[in-house]
């Protein structure tokens, strides 16, 4: 919005800084806080009234668990709100990579917010089937990657290497989705823990920024060896909204945490990271600068793979969170950790760009 009126004012006196997306980037991210900052209590203490009971926790899980009964969930429409209203104010609305982002965001969002209310409304922790949510999730997924697709190539870039794509052709358009779908529930499974997720959501996010804010300039991007997707620079204000509406939402979820983001925060998040990286084609980095999210959901996989196979557990409990909580980490040294291994991680993602 602010951008058309700069555009109007043809970018004179203090309008010329709209023209550059890393003061924009930085005022999404300000503003995305200050929004979710101001209507968080007012969120909480709404939900709170609501739903009464909370988020249903699992018998079967960390007894220590127990003890956050009562606490509400769906803080995920606090992200959305304050990341929405963050981006349509200071994106350029023209721009089609930050609306098949935002589809996703939103669309995710709204499947998540479907089985929390189911959780909530029933008081079972089982939700939305599987299936029925895999679908949806692929629709929107799949409608994000036609949009995206539109703008940019079906090549697959490989980190490390330079001037060497897999050309894709059509299959491209399925591996964009699964990206997608596959991003969105793997920051689902790691949200077990309060702040678990959300800070490896805001590492992850800031690392993207920059990924994007380069590969939309044609110079910065033919130094480095990385494709140039013109328009991908906008991404970085996207990603500077994640990243106000996250930290805001952290503020309130820090142990002990306030208010869960519920599904409605990590299937949304996990989305746009993923859609993000399609569009960005930075698909294989977000494997890397996402590697705890991907740890987490392979946990998963792995257990219930040789669960069925054998009839016995690799991890004392999965995801791989609760693995370590069972071997008598506390749960903020666990979330600590976990976080140090994102940062980690995402400077390894970051000399992707480099070492080619």
């Amino acid at each position: 919005m602010l951008y058309f009126i700069a555009e109007w004012m043809e970018f004179e006196g203090v309008f010329n800084l709209v023209r550059y997306q890393t003061a924009r980037a930085g005022a999404t991210l300000l503003t995305a806080l200050i929004i979710g900052l101001f209507i968080g209590p007012r969120f909480i203490s709404m939900l709170r009234i609501r739903q009464g009971k909370g988020q249903p926790i699992r018998e079967d899980g960390p007894q220590t668990h127990l003890s956050k009964r009562g606490t509400p969930t769906m803080g995920g429409l606090m992200i959305l709100v304050s990341l929405v209203l963050g981006l349509l104010i200071w994106m350029d609305l023209r721009n089609p990579f930050v609306w098949a982002c935002l589809a996703v965001t939103v669309g995710f969002g709204i499947i998540g917010f479907l089985d929390d209310y189911d959780k909530v409304s029933k008081n079972s922790h089982k939700g939305v089937s599987g299936r029925t949510r895999l679908l949806l999730e692929f629709i929107v997924a799949g409608v994000a990657a036609f949009i995206v697709v539109g703008q940019i190539n079906t090549y697959l870039y490989v980190p490390f290497v330079s001037d060497q794509a897999i050309p894709l052709g059509p299959f491209y358009y399925v591996f964009a989705a699964v990206v997608i779908v596959g991003a969105g529930n793997a920051v689902n499974l790691t949200d077990g823990l309060d702040g678990l997720a959300i800070m490896p959501v805001i590492i992850a996010s800031g690392t993207f920024a920059i990924i994007a804010y380069l590969v939309g300039r044609v110079d910065y991007s033919e130094y480095l060896g990385i494709p140039h997707v013109p328009g991908a620079g906008e991404l970085a204000i996207f990603c500077a909204a994640i990243m106000g509406a996250g930290l805001a939402f952290l503020w309130f979820n820090a142990p002990p945490a306030a208010v869960f983001m519920g599904d409605t925060g990590s299937l949304a998040l996990g989305g746009a990271l993923g859609a993000i990286a399609v569009a960005s084609h930075h698909e294989v980095v977000l494997a890397i600068v996402g590697g705890l999210f991907v740890f987490e959901a392979l946990s998963v996989i792995i257990q219930v793979f040789w669960f069925k196979r054998t009839g016995k557990r690799i991890f004392r409990m999965a995801p791989i969170h609760h693995h370590f909580e069972q071997l008598g980490w506390s749960e903020s040294t666990v979330v600590v950790r976990f976080w140090i291994v994102s940062i980690v991680l995402a400077l390894i993602g970051l000399s992707t760009l480099k070492l080619r």
